[in-house]
């Protein structure tokens, strides 16, 4: 086999490249250097609902971090196989960022909480749906089919409903859950750093889908539309279980009805910025804002 020298060096003022410094800026943070001994106070002090909602919904961010670590390789896999070396490069800090998360939620009931518990309960059948079924599913698709379709329902699947609708979503409502009483300082970092890596991943996924939009028109957008379309029921039915286990309402006085206006939005935003790339080029793409 002849040695294949590279036909071209790094464009780095390409929109992967740009991300991926920023993953090396600011992707670099350790769970480990997170002080949780004020977290670990607090908790043997708040009251058992307050409690108890916080640890339902960071089991869901737990079980939610694990799937995406354990089903994000097929994606990598299918950007180099097609040489697309700057997206191949920024795409490697994805797994390390999504092992930070699981291992940040870990930390946190391992030291605060004491254990896991049972919270086979918390995850509703949509939610299971979508972790165990959809994104596997449409991941691992990319090993044996890397049409246009294919990657554009792992995408959607992946960045934009997952990260960019749900994670979103839920880093919302944990704050919130948060900030309205002052507590957990600990996992409040924890939650600003999970917050800047999804930003950046939300970020490339938006980039991968207009990409392939311009490459490959009608025939990805539909995909793209259909996938959407497919997940939103799902969607909904899991922001509404986010509220009824964490029992928002009642303990820290958050609404379903302003948890599903920050969802409904962040849904239409996704679709909104698809809708762009139809009127964009390659080019334009690289002269987008990073974040």
């Amino acid at each position: 086999m002849m040695f294949a020298m590279p036909d071209r060096l790094l464009n780095r003022n390409s929109f992967p490249m740009r991300l991926w410094k920023k993953a090396r800026i600011y992707g670099t943070w350790d769970p480990d250097d997170i002080d949780f001994n004020l977290d670990r106070q607090a908790w043997a002090t708040m009251p058992v609902d307050a409690r108890e909602g916080l640890r339902q919904v960071c089991a869901l961010f737990l079980a939610g971090e694990r799937a995406v670590t354990l089903h994000v390789l097929p994606l990598l896999h299918l950007v180099a196989s097609e040489k697309r070396l700057e997206e191949e490069l920024y795409l490697s800090s994805f797994l390390s960022d999504e092992a930070k998360h699981v291992d940040l939620f870990c930390r946190f009931f391992e030291e605060v909480v004491g254990d896991l518990g049972d919270v086979s309960h918390s995850c509703s059948h949509s939610y299971q749906r979508i972790l165990d079924q959809e994104l596997e599913a449409a991941l691992t698709r990319l090993y044996i089919d890397a049409s246009p379709e294919a990657q554009v329902r792992a995408s959607v699947t992946y960045n934009m409903v997952i990260e960019g609708v749900m994670a979103e979503t839920g880093q919302y409502l944990l704050r919130r859950m948060l900030t309205s009483r002052n507590i957990l300082p600990g996992m409040q970092q924890g939650i600003q750093f999970l917050h800047r890596d999804e930003s950046r991943h939300i970020a490339f996924g938006l980039y991968f889908l207009s990409r392939l939009v311009i490459e490959h028109g009608n025939r990805a957008y539909k995909a793209f539309l259909g996938r959407m379309s497919e997940l939103k029921p799902l969607v909904e039915e899991s922001t509404q279980q986010f509220i009824r286990f964490s029992g928002c309402e009642d303990v820290f006085g958050i609404s379903v009805d302003e948890l599903m206006r920050f969802s409904q939005q962040q849904f239409a935003n996704r679709v909104q910025r698809i809708v762009k790339a139809r009127t964009q080029t390659l080019q334009d793409l690289d002269r987008d804002e990073v974040l």
